[in-house]
């Protein structure tokens, strides 16, 4: 059920505070005693209307509120602009997207589409006819999910003949699924940590959250609701700014990207590969 319509004077409160001083939203709505989502659907309104501040001085509140408020347009439903959906589908992936910000988009060109309860309501109801999985929506450089691939690969030297087992450690990106894959002699700390220096410079930046499983060079407790982060591997995080978050034990949905780049790994991936001539490393 739609909130009460506020009156013209506290509008104008809002445009004055927001607009004319640049003050943050959020002190706009403790000023006023009104929430965010109010304060954020009234200077909607606005741009929409093209109102900004000061306003007209002969703009009357009769005015304003035919501006902010005008009636809907009598077009039949399947008259109506459909939005593509498998764009705001994918814009939703997008740091800081929302299906709001969309929507904006979408009436600024399309003045006779949907309100926003009915976008939401149409999009979930595309969404849901959608593969019925676990569909998870990570933004772009938000995850990166890391872990050891389960069978090792043989590395022969070139010169020796010499026969040794090497571990692959793959790094995914979660919006993307571009991966990083790399082999080392072992699964212990220094190669695990420097495994994660190597994938980040590969990439050029930093996530915000790298997702590890729960191996033990890593976490050192696994735990559903306290795990316990290796020392060493929580420093390495604290210098490139970013945060570890132990995988759920048991959890297959935030296993499903690296259980696909392991098995692409295991697949082949790594035949032909040799050793590097100036390098202890496996190549």
């Amino acid at each position: 059920m739609p909130g009460e319509r506020l009156s013209m004077r506290k509008i104008r409160g809002v445009l004055r505070l927001r607009l004319g001083h640049q003050l943050p939203q959020r002190a706009v709505a403790q000023s006023l005693g009104l929430s965010q989502g109010a304060i954020n659907g009234y200077l909607s309104r606005a741009r929409r209307a093209g109102l900004g501040w000061p306003l007209a001085d002969e703009l009357a509140d009769e005015r304003l509120e035919a501006l902010l408020f005008p009636p809907p347009p009598d077009v039949a439903t399947d008259q109506r602009p459909v939005p593509d959906w498998a764009v705001v589908h994918r814009e939703l992936r997008r740091p800081n997207m929302t299906l709001a910000l969309l929507w904006e988009e979408y009436r600024s060109a399309a003045a006779d589409g949907f309100g926003y309860s009915w976008f939401c309501d149409l999009y979930r109801d595309w969404a849901g006819r959608l593969k019925p999985t676990l569909r998870q929506i990570h933004p772009a450089g938000e995850r990166l999910f890391v872990d050891f691939a389960g069978h090792s690969m043989e590395v022969i030297e070139g010169t020796t003949g010499e026969i040794r087992r090497a571990e692959i450690f793959v790094a995914v990106l979660g919006a993307s699924s571009f991966t990083y894959a790399e082999a080392t002699w072992s699964q212990t700390l220094p190669d695990w940590v420097g495994a994660h220096v190597n994938a980040l410079r590969f990439l050029g930046g930093v996530p915000r959250q790298i997702v590890s499983d729960n191996l033990k060079s890593g976490i050192t407790k696994a735990c559903f609701y306290e795990p316990t982060v290796n020392r060493t591997y929580a420093a390495m995080a604290a210098h490139y700014g970013t945060a570890i978050i132990p995988a759920r034990p048991s959890s297959r949905a935030t296993r499903r990207r690296l259980r696909w780049a392991c098995r692409w790994c295991s697949a082949g991936f790594w035949r032909g590969c040799g050793t590097g001539g100036s390098s202890p490393w496996p190549n």
